[in-house]
């Protein structure tokens, strides 16, 4: 399983150590860059789904495209 963790830059060495002591977890920290990245696309497959489900209206191709 995975887990990603939000934790407070003042103990974050202390989470990390304490991670890192477990045999059984594999801790890695990332930028904030690319949790951001993740979420971002997290909140897109929801929104996938729901389309899908019928819950919610996709947007026109075109005027996606226009908007970027």
């Amino acid at each position: 399983m995975r887990v990603l963790l939000e934790v407070k830059d003042s103990k974050a060495d202390f989470v990390m150590e304490l991670l890192r002591s477990l045999s059984y977890v594999k801790a890695k920290p990332i930028s904030e860059e690319k949790a951001k990245l993740m979420e971002e696309i997290k909140e897109a497959v929801s929104e996938m789904k729901l389309i899908r489900a019928g819950k919610k209206k996709a947007r026109n191709a075109e005027d996606f495209l226009n908007e970027l």
